[in-house]
């Protein structure tokens, strides 16, 4: 790499484990493109900013946006390329699936799905040149789907099933591509999450409280835990190694929440299982808020 810094485009990069990831990167001497959506959220990269940020908007829905980042991005870096593409933006959307309505969910899908893959799609040329790697953050909810978080669990078991299919397409010119899949962390997306539960839930049938309030209930008093669990340092370090390792894993498994539901989810027959996850969700529920 002839001395240059390393070279990266973080999406995603406003809160929670996207922050967590640029602040770390840039300390370590990364050329960080730090995208967000907000105008307030770009004021505040470059106000706090350690190191070599480059603040850039972006929204993973809006095509225009995705071709001018990456027009800057191989204006800037040139022949070098670009060495690293973490694809960090998501959202998390909440409802039984039976009342969700359906524009709630292709948003799930376009944000954490399509949203995605067209940014690594506007990516690639600047990534060959560098023989780059991606990064996605996953989800253990892509490999053990919970009630009411269907459609993120819908999302995330399909990013796995692109990054697998991206990681062989993408093996004649040696870019890696792996998943990192945190298990409950700290992060403001359990708040906005809620937050837009809520208003979903406001405007659907009484009926969602009589089929499924206690689910519910259960499910926002394990957001309350979530809320409160530990800070994503431990996402930022797999991401790190992701990153910097000369032959990184293909998956990232991170936290023992998400260990062990991949152990259940290996060792259990599916009725078996499924049969745990209602009773102890029912328990939950019955308890109260």
């Amino acid at each position: 790499m002839s001395g240059r810094p390393r070279s990266v485009l973080v999406t995603g990069a406003s809160s929670g484990i996207g922050a967590a990831l640029v602040e770390r990167l840039a300390r370590a001497g990364w050329r960080v493109y730090a995208s967000v959506r907000k105008a307030e959220d770009e004021d505040r990269l470059l106000a706090h900013k350690t190191g070599d940020v480059v603040p850039v908007r972006l929204d993973v829905r809006d095509t225009a946006q995705i071709e001018a980042v990456a027009g800057r991005i191989e204006a800037d870096l040139g022949a070098a390329g670009l060495d690293a593409l973490v694809n960090n933006a998501g959202i998390a959307i909440a409802g039984p699936l039976e009342f969700l309505p359906i524009e709630e969910l292709r948003d799930q899908l376009e944000v954490n799905l399509i949203g995605q893959i067209a940014v690594t799609q506007a990516m690639l040329g600047a990534l060959r040149k560098a023989s780059g790697r991606i990064v996605f953050v996953g989800s253990i909810a892509g490999r053990s789907a919970m009630p009411i978080t269907g459609a993120y669990s819908a999302s995330k078991f399909a990013l796995e099933a692109a990054a697998d299919a991206l990681r062989i397409e993408l093996r004649p010119w040696s870019i890696n591509v792996i998943v990192v899949e945190p298990g409950a962390f700290a992060t403001t997306i359990w708040q906005t999450s809620r937050q837009r539960a809520n208003q979903t839930m406001e405007g659907l049938s009484p009926k969602v409280a009589t089929y499924y309030g206690d689910v519910l209930r259960a499910v926002r008093r394990v957001a309350r835990h979530g809320e409160r669990s530990d800070p994503p340092d431990a996402v930022v370090t797999a991401m790190e190694d992701a990153l910097n390792a000369r032959r990184p894993r293909a998956r990232y498994i991170v936290g023992g929440d998400a260990r062990l539901r991949l152990f259940i989810e290996r060792i259990l027959p599916t009725r078996w299982r499924d049969a745990l996850v209602a009773n102890r969700l029912k328990r939950l529920g019955r308890e109260g808020e």
